[in-house]
């Protein structure tokens, strides 16, 4: 009986996290993750200091602290400025598409996909409906590209930064190695939304094109600035990556120019709790042994690239890593690059792969526009599957 309570448990939390909600209950993932943990712990699967010492310190306190410094960096003006820039340099739907794409992609490798996304997709559709232009192609853009350029770091999006916890490969290591899947990726975008959208075919200049220029608060943004160059060179020359972002954010939160209230209120503390429960959760199933049917299938790379992208399309991807990463050996680098860009990105097969997509959905429909399932298939399906398959012959 106790065995049925733990494995109906379990499942039920997984089917949850794979949904994002329960019918009838106001629960997300994060709430579903946390739920289940504590039931597994109360059902004595897990003692509570077990539970604790399952989640990985090193991963929360990076991802909190990238947060800290996308947060400044957006009330600095940073990103919006960073759109204005590459838009100044065309005027035709084309070159829109094509500076969307590589500007979203560069600007997520560095910083988390999930707030390019959320900076990026009212911008564009601004942009969009101040040029009476089609927002769809320039909103699936914006979802694609930040997937696809987040591949290319460490930093990019947070199973990347589960991935850097778990495996040790270096911050330029990692990027050697992923940046060329993530910049011919983008290529692939650009050529996609050209063949299925004839309106982005356009080289003529748009009309009135609004180019204004970026409100920046000049001393937030320079301070800013200067600190995330200063993460990211130290990212670069091999420094621990949660201790230097931690040093980054206190830094940046050491400031008498914006209320500290602001800045944490845009820490996406759903997404820490997520990751907390998510450590226990995976702790479970390997303490269950409930991962010996993925063993073998894990053994080639060809069957680790499709167990990923499955997974990650039915549980997301973060949980995916999570319940793959045991089978991975610690010193298995190319797994471990194989692993991270096939999560990331199978997250553009589906509307729900990845956070991102939702993001861009969920602001476009307040603002009154409709992405349907269907009409993003129609282009993260072939762009997925040519992307996987760049993976898989650049890498495996």
């Amino acid at each position: 009986m106790l065995q049925f309570a733990i494995y109906g448990v379990l499942g039920l939390t997984y089917l949850g996290l794979a949904f994002g909600f329960f019918p009838g209950l106001r629960m997300n993932r994060a709430t579903i993750a946390l739920v289940g943990s504590a039931f597994l712990i109360a059902l004595g699967v897990l003692k509570l200091q077990e539970a604790w010492d399952a989640i990985d310190a090193k991963t929360i306190v990076f991802l909190l602290s990238m947060m800290v410094v996308n947060a400044n960096l957006s009330f600095a003006g940073f990103f919006p400025r960073s759109l204005s820039l590459l838009l100044s340099f065309t005027r035709s739907p084309l070159g829109l598409i094509t500076s969307l794409t590589f500007g979203s992609g560069v600007l997520s490798a560095f910083f988390l996909n999930d707030t390019l996304a959320l900076v990026f997709t009212p911008l564009t559709l601004g942009l969009t409906k101040s040029l009476n232009l089609n927002p769809i192609p320039y909103l699936l853009a914006v979802a694609g590209a930040t997937n696809i350029g987040s591949v290319a770091t460490l930093s990019g999006n947070p199973q990347n930064i589960l991935i850097g916890s778990f495996s040790g490969i270096g911050y330029l290591d990692f990027a050697r190695a992923l940046t060329p899947i993530a910049l011919i990726g983008l290529v692939i975008q650009v050529g996609l939304l050209w063949l299925l959208y004839p309106d982005v075919r356009s080289t003529q200049p748009c009309n009135q094109m609004p180019i204004g220029k970026a409100r920046i608060y000049k001393p937030l943004y320079q301070k800013t600035l200067i600190i995330a160059t200063g993460l990211l060179i130290a990212f670069a020359i091999g420094l621990p990556l949660a201790e230097s972002a931690l040093v980054a954010a206190s830094l940046l939160l050491i400031t008498r120019r914006i209320k500290p209230q602001r800045i944490l209120k845009q820490v996406d503390w759903n997404l820490l709790v997520m990751f907390s429960g998510l450590f226990i959760l995976s702790k479970v199933t390997q303490k269950l042994n409930l991962l010996e049917p993925f063993t073998h299938a894990t053994g080639s790379p060809a069957g680790l690239a499709i167990v990923t992208a499955v997974l990650s399309n039915l549980i997301s991807n973060v949980p995916a890593v999570l319940l793959l990463q045991p089978l991975i050996p610690k010193d298995g680098s190319e797994s471990w690059l194989l692993l991270a860009a096939a999560s990331t990105l199978a997250g553009n097969l589906t509307l729900f792969g990845s956070v991102a997509n939702l993001i861009v959905v969920e602001a476009a429909a307040e603002l009154g526009y409709k992405l349907s399932f269907l009409e993003h298939l129609r282009f993260g399906l072939p762009l997925t599957v040519l992307t996987l398959l760049l993976t898989f012959l650049l890498i495996g």
